[in-house]
C-alpha cells in the first residue's frame, strides 16, 4: 500500500483547518512531522491536495474528490481497530443540533444513549440550521438534527417528527386575553424573531407570507431564551416552537397567542453526508433518533 492512515489523518485535518500547523497540533504531530507526511503523500502519486495561498492551505480540485474517501476510508479503519480490540461501537460521534434541539432534545438523547453504552464519546455542537448543514457537508459533523428543511447536493434528509412555532406574549400584554389574531393585529405588532439562516425564522417566513414584508421586526436574536426574556420584558411579542414555551406557558410568564389564520406547522429532520461511512455508533444513534424520539 502506497499511503498510510496516518498520512490521511494529515490530508483530511490540514482540510479541515487549512493550515498544516494547526492540523498537526491537533494530531499531536510537529509541524515539520505533518507536512512531511503531506509531501510524502503527494509525491507518492504526483499529486498535488492543496493550493497553496500564503500560509492557508485550500483543496484542490483533485483533494475536493478524494475527501470523501478518505474520510469512508479513515472511519472504517477506525470502526476496525475498535472490532478488533473489542469495543464494540465505543468511538467518537460528533453530532450537530439547531438550538431548539440542542437546548431543550439533544442533552436528553444523549443521555439516553449512553445509559446503552457508557463509554460513548459524544461531542455536541449547537449553532443554526445553516451552520449545522454546512459542517455536516464538510464532514466536521457526523450528523444534524435540524428544523425545518434544507437541500443541499451532498447531504441526505431524513424526516424526524412534527414540531410547531406558537405566537407568544407576556401575559399582560393587550391581546393576550384575544381569542385569535387577524392579518391587522400581527401588523400592528412589534416581533422579536429568530436570525436568518435559522429553521425557526424560515418556518415564521413561510407562515407570514403575504404580509412578511409590512411586519415590523422590532429585534432579532439568536437564542431562545433571549427572545423569551425580552418578550417577558414586554419589548415585543414572539414567535418559537412549543417545545421550548411549555414551562413558561405553565408558570404564566408568557402565554401563547391564537392565530388561526396562519399555519407554523413544520417539520425537523435529520442529516449526513451522502458520502459518509456510517459507523456502528451512528448506526444506533441514528436508531435512537427514529424509534425512541420520533414521536
Amino acid at each position: 500500500m502506497r499511503y498510510s492512515l496516518r498520512q490521511l489523518e494529515v490530508f483530511l485535518a490540514t482540510a479541515h483547518y487549512e493550515n498544516v500547523t494547526r492540523a498537526a497540533t491537533a494530531l499531536n504531530m510537529s509541524q515539520s512531522a505533518a507536512s512531511g507526511s503531506l509531501k510524502e503523500l503527494e509525491g507518492q502519486f504526483g499529486v498535488q491536495l492543496f493550493d497553496r495561498i500564503g500560509k492557508r492551505l485550500q483543496l484542490s480540485e483533485l483533494g475536493q474528490q478524494i475527501r470523501p474517501d478518505a474520510e469512508k476510508l479513515l472511519e472504517q479503519a477506525t470502526a476496525f481497530e475498535h472490532a478488533l480490540a473489542d469495543q464494540g461501537i465505543i468511538g467518537r460521534l460528533q453530532i450537530g443540533a439547531t438550538l431548539t434541539i440542542g437546548n431543550y432534545i439533544a442533552v436528553n438523547m444523549i443521555a439516553d444513549y449512553r445509559q446503552q453504552n457508557p463509554q460513548a464519546d459524544i461531542v455536541l455542537s449547537v449553532a443554526n440550521t445553516e451552520t449545522i448543514a454546512e459542517q455536516v457537508a464538510g464532514f466536521e459533523l457526523d450528523m444534524g438534527l435540524i428544523e425545518g428543511e434544507f437541500h443541499h447536493r451532498d447531504l441526505d434528509s431524513i424526516h424526524w417528527r412534527p414540531d410547531e412555532l406558537v405566537v407568544f406574549a407576556d401575559p399582560h400584554h393587550p391581546l393576550a386575553q384575544s381569542d385569535a389574531l387577524t392579518d391587522e393585529d400581527l401588523l400592528a405588532l412589534p416581533w422579536i424573531v429568530r436570525e436568518s439562516g435559522s429553521g425557526t425564522r424560515q418556518t415564521f417566513d413561510r407562515a407570514m407570507h403575504g404580509i412578511l414584508s409590512d411586519l415590523h421586526i422590532a429585534m432579532e436574536l439568536q437564542h431562545t431564551e433571549a427572545i423569551k426574556r425580552a418578550v417577558e420584558a414586554g419589548l415585543g411579542v414572539g414567535c418559537l416552537s412549543r417545545i421550548c414555551l411549555e414551562e413558561a406557558f405553565r408558570r404564566g410568564s408568557l402565554v401563547p397567542l391564537a392565530v388561526p389564520e396562519r399555519d407554523f406547522r413544520r417539520e425537523w429532520y435529520l442529516i449526513t453526508h451522502r458520502e459518509k461511512f456510517h459507523s456502528a455508533a451512528l448506526r444506533q444513534w441514528l436508531a435512537l433518533c427514529l424509534e425512541r424520539w420520533s414521536a
